[in-house]
């Protein structure tokens, strides 16, 4: 009998032939493939009905499972595929777009877009849920067939399936795969993996209906794009549930709003944000805590335009590779111009305008640059996504010598500042090669392995916990992607620092060095809120608008209870206003306790509440936000407590 090789883990033995990927896991240990959706066949994602074929040499498995972002992903993609086969069947006719998981979206785990025959409501969703229950209860296989092209083109021929002959077109060379949910309309053009039946997809729910074009191309059809999320277990469904009514709660649309922080309206254009003097203020103080660390570290501060010459966009890339996410080129005397999508190539310009010595590096330039991205009206999201945005840029051109303590004391930033926002879960990720085809990275075996380990030793040093995400890596380099956990939970990534060879070849970069051979520098790319728009967006939610003393527009609201008081209140208020807070005195004529409930509303950290007491005796009495009354003190003592938890950017 024919046996076939099988290395699990650290074991190694032979199995009888025929066999699946599942007959292999369960050679070796029941229980993995109770827990198993999925495997990694020598490192390749499968099914684990997949059949093995052995030429001598063991075959590596690797059960993908419920309690891995990989076994995430398998149910999340197979429940996209479970939605479509419900909305077939409940809507005859409907026409299939793609439906993928969705695994860095707070708000959703998967989608899939759908033309039916009618316009499909809010209403609907219950019911199309309510038949996904049904079919994953019948324990109905999800089963793969590697069919020639000309038959896929066949099948959605005869199922007109105009658009998915559209995507085999364009994907399939000779052969590709289709997956079936057996006892149901359903195929799809897919590469899999999925589970090996619905009866593994035991915690899902459909959240939202929305437009969505097909591509994204607002040229091509109109489509309904409905979005859901999963999970392995029902447990956490329910938590990720209640965490999602608390961001409803925190949604900084609406905190936004009520707070007077931000608008975007439609008569500027759609993704555009207009920072109100209230979010202007706290964006200020963002900027300038970055600004005393960045000093302290010894950056250079830059400022550059927001359009150029459309050769520097042809030279740097972008025109070949970011095309569709830049706006339209413009005409100037017969020059044509673009706006930029990033500041790299304008901080290249400053780096190019003098000659470079190895004496002279590093270079470090850091701007709050805005940038524009023609993004889908689609995709927009309030803050999180938008069409304008500044990024917290910085930009290190280094010597090969000199990545890794430049790298370090990038991480010793982040760290830092994240930290003083209250961030204390703070994840790194290691993006490497790996062993993925070298053809599609720039440089040398050498100088990736180099660099890599220097990356590496940096997060090393510092006793930092991170993942080693393999053949993640950018083109250009590796780098370390920097994501944190806000106050429910929510995992957001913002910043990143890269490595990159490939700008630096491109613009031709040199500096000198002390052989006086001319040399190509490093560029390090550097930003940690990615987008202040999109970090402000994120503290509003972490905070839920409650911003602490020193990032609060409003510090202190004086609030006197009678008229009379007024004189007193304004003195009060002017005395704070000269030691450098931002205190407003609320002079109407209502009732105290309205004049609470508005400050209260308004998140103000510290209320003073003035009466003929307070006058009579040059005290005040004092309301902290969260604590209620906190007592009577001197003004003079107020303000030693709160210079302290200003001074000390307390939380």
């Amino acid at each position: 009998m024919a046996e076939i090789n099988v290395k699990f883990g650290e074991n190694l033995r032979s199995i009888p032939a025929p066999a699946t990927v599942a007959d292999a896991i369960k050679a070796f240990d029941r229980d993995a493939l109770k827990n198993a959706l999925a495997a990694k066949l020598n490192g390749e994602e499968v099914d684990l009905n997949k059949e093995l074929t052995g030429n001598g040499q063991p075959l590596t498995i690797e059960p993908i499972t419920t309690d891995t972002r990989d076994g995430l992903e398998v149910i999340r993609h197979s429940t996209a595929h479970l939605l479509a086969a419900a909305v077939l069947d409940l809507f005859p006719g409907t026409k299939l777009g793609v439906g993928p998981a969705l695994m860095d979206d707070p708000r959703y785990g998967f989608f899939y877009d759908v033309i039916a025959p009618r316009n499909l409501t809010e209403e609907d969703l219950p019911a199309i849920e309510k038949k996904m229950k049904s079919m994953a209860k019948q324990n109905l296989p999800y089963r793969r067939e590697d069919i020639e092209k000309a038959k896929i083109l066949e099948i959605f021929e005869q199922r007109d399936e105009p658009l998915k002959r559209e995507l085999i077109d364009e994907k399939v060379v000779d052969t590709a795969s289709v997956y079936y949910i057996d006892n149901s309309p359903f195929i799809d053009f897919c590469l899999g993996p999925h589970v090996p039946h619905t009866g593994k997809l035991k915690a899902f729910k459909l959240l939202a209906l929305s437009g969505a074009y097909w591509k994204g191309d607002s040229e091509n059809q109109q489509m309904q794009r409905i979005y859901g999320t999963a999970f392995a277990t029902q447990e956490e469904l329910d938590t990720w549930v209640k965490q999602r009514e608390e961001a409803e709660k925190r949604d900084h649309r609406r905190l936004g709003r009520e707070l007077d922080l931000f608008s975007i309206s439609d008569d500027y254009g759609q993704g555009l944000v207009l920072w109100h003097p209230k979010g202007g203020i706290i964006r200020g103080e963002m900027e300038k805590l970055l600004r005393e660390e960045l000093e302290n570290r010894g950056y250079s501060f830059v400022y550059t335009p927001h359009i150029a010459k459309r050769g520097l966009w042809k030279t740097s890339g972008h025109e070949e590779n970011y095309a569709d996410s830049m706006y339209a080129p413009t005409s100037i005397e017969d020059e044509e111009y673009r706006l930029k999508p990033m500041n790299c190539p304008m901080h290249i310009g400053i780096y190019k305008s003098s000659p470079r010595s190895y004496r002279d590096l590093p270079q470090r330039y850091s701007e709050a640059g805005t940038v524009y991205r023609a993004e889908l009206s689609g995709t927009l999201h309030g803050l999180m996504r938008v069409r304008g945005f500044t990024v917290d840029d910085a930009h290190l051109f280094v010597r090969p010598d000199q990545i890794e303590a430049e790298i370090a004391d990038c991480l010793d930033l982040a760290i830092k500042v994240f930290q003083t926002y209250g961030f204390d879960k703070v994840k790194f990720e290691l993006s490497v090669r790996g062993d993925a085809d070298n053809k599609v990275y720039l440089g040398s075996d050498e100088t990736w392995r180099s660099s890599e380990d220097q990356l590496a030793r940096a997060l090393d040093a510092r006793g930092i916990d991170y993942e080693r995400i393999e053949g993640e890596a950018a083109f250009y380099g590796p780098k370390i992607d920097i994501k944190i956990e806000d106050a429910i939970g929510r995992i957001w990534q913002l910043g990143t620092i890269q490595v990159d060879w490939n700008l630096p070849e491109r613009f031709q970069l040199e500096y000198t060095g002390e052989d006086n051979l001319k040399h190509r520098p490093v560029m390090i790319h550097r930003a940690l809120f990615g987008s202040i728009e999109r970090f402000f967006g994120v503290l509003i939610e972490h905070y839920a608008g409650a911003f602490p003393l020193w990032l609060a527009p409003v510090q202190v609201s004086v609030l006197p209870i009678t008229d009379r008081i007024n004189t007193y209140a304004e003195s009060v208020a002017n005395d704070l206003k000269e030691a450098g807070f931002r205190v407003e005195a609320n002079l109407k004529s209502d009732k105290i306790g309205a004049k609470i409930r508005e400050a209260q509303m308004q998140k103000v950290p510290y209320m003073l509440v003035l009466g003929d007491k307070e006058l009579e005796e040059s005290t005040v009495a004092v309301r902290e936000r969260k604590e209620g009354d906190i007592g009577a003190m001197s003004l003079e003592k107020f303000k030693e407590l709160i210079t302290q938890k200003k001074s000390s950017r307390s939380l």
